[in-house]
């Protein structure tokens, strides 16, 4: 599925502001957040592509790419794989933005107590990336090297994002509880505290390298083995490829999604490849032997005496194979009559003499489709 303009995404133009982006993802991510609209598909599809929007647009280096170069761009850059992620997740990455909660659910709560919310370990964050594969390489299988930016653990900080020798205090506005509690008459609003972000602790001192976030961006370099018969937009998932968890939790995977390259002369259908082939008037009138292209090089094909124009011919086993039962399609060859543009004195001659011999010997069927139109056009004048 092709992805949607970032800025039509989120209803901002070419020459939004930063603080314009960000009031127009609060604004959409609102609108299609789960807790919002419970069971609709449509409305976390929409929440999840906000996110990726955002992401893109907030920042500086890859809104540049994508505005010069569109979505090709962003490869390499390190995106999140939003479509995989868990929408709360999605609400715990920027709940700075959303309100400080990760969903609508959590906003009321009873009796006026706090409940803590130390966080746990949790697993990284799914990164997506692109590979371009050729019909040759669909066909074999292949393996192919993979380049791409994430971020990765400081090697400074260790991930803390705490200077070295310090480590974080307890969170002055929430106490250390991770939440904050606002009365409202009967009921009491209990929200993610803002300032921690419900870890219940707050740097003091933050890493200079990473300026307290405990996460760097790093190039990785990575091989990927192709399995045949894939298919356009098939994702191949790269387990633990993905950023690194937070408190000990395992990484995320990298999913790679399949770019098909267009080939000069077959098309694909399935498990089968397409190939058309232009032949004149007389090679179809008397028989020929033709080289039509295929994956490895050209076949011969024998076409018989009287071939029509967009008759198809099958070559067994010169397709592709498929992903799961490793059967191969077929190729399919569909002619073309070419009428000629030109023809020299003695060519015009013979044709023009093969037509009137033509005209003495005309078959059943056109005989019938003529008379139907003299028939047609003489009863409506």
């Amino acid at each position: 599925m092709a992805k949607r303009d970032y800025y039509k995404v989120l209803g901002v133009g070419k020459s939004a502001t930063a603080d314009e982006i960000k009031r127009a993802y609060r604004r959409m991510a609102m609108k299609y957040h789960p807790d919002k609209n419970p069971d609709d598909k449509d409305a976390e599809a929409k929440f999840k592509e906000c996110a990726e929007a955002y992401e893109v647009l907030s920042d500086s280096d890859k809104r540049q790419r994508y505005d010069q170069f569109g979505h090709e761009g962003l490869r390499g850059m390190g995106m999140r794989d939003y479509s995989h992620m868990r929408w709360q997740d999605i609400g715990s990455i920027f709940e700075d933005i959303l309100g400080g909660f990760g969903g609508f659910g959590d906003l009321f709560g009873m009796g006026g107590q706090r409940r803590s919310r130390r966080a746990g370990p949790t697993r990284g964050y799914d990164l997506e990336t692109s590979v371009d594969l050729t019909l040759n390489d669909i066909a074999k299988g292949t393996e192919k090297t993979i380049e791409f930016t994430r971020q990765d653990i400081c090697p400074e900080c260790r991930g803390s994002g705490c200077a070295k020798g310090t480590s974080p205090g307890k969170c002055p506005s929430c106490g250390g509880s991770g939440q904050v509690v606002k009365s409202g008459g009967f009921f009491q609003m209990v929200s993610t505290c803002r300032q921690c972000r419900g870890s219940g602790q707050v740097i003091t001192t933050p890493c200079k390298k990473c300026k307290g976030s405990g996460r760097m961006p790093k190039k990785r370099v990575v091989e990927i083995k192709i399995p045949p018969g894939v298919h356009e937009g098939q994702g191949i998932r790269v387990t633990s490829e993905g950023e690194p968890g937070r408190n000990g939790g395992p990484r995320g995977d990298l999913y790679c999604y399949v770019r098909v390259k267009q080939h000069e002369f077959l098309q694909r259908d399935g498990n089968n490849l397409i190939a058309v082939v232009p032949i004149s008037f007389s090679q179809a009138a008397l028989g020929t032997t033709i080289d039509v292209p295929s994956l490895d090089g050209t076949r011969g094909l024998k076409i018989p005496a009287g071939t029509q124009y967009g008759s198809v011919f099958r070559i067994k086993g010169q397709g592709l194979p498929d992903i799961r039962t490793k059967r191969t399609g077929d190729q399919l060859v569909q002619i073309i009559i070419e009428t000629p543009a030109k023809l020299n004195a003695k060519q015009e001659e013979l044709l023009r003499e093969f037509a009137k011999i033509e005209n003495k010997s005309v078959s059943p069927q056109s005989t019938r489709f003529f008379e139907k139109v003299k028939k047609y056009f003489g009863n409506n004048r």
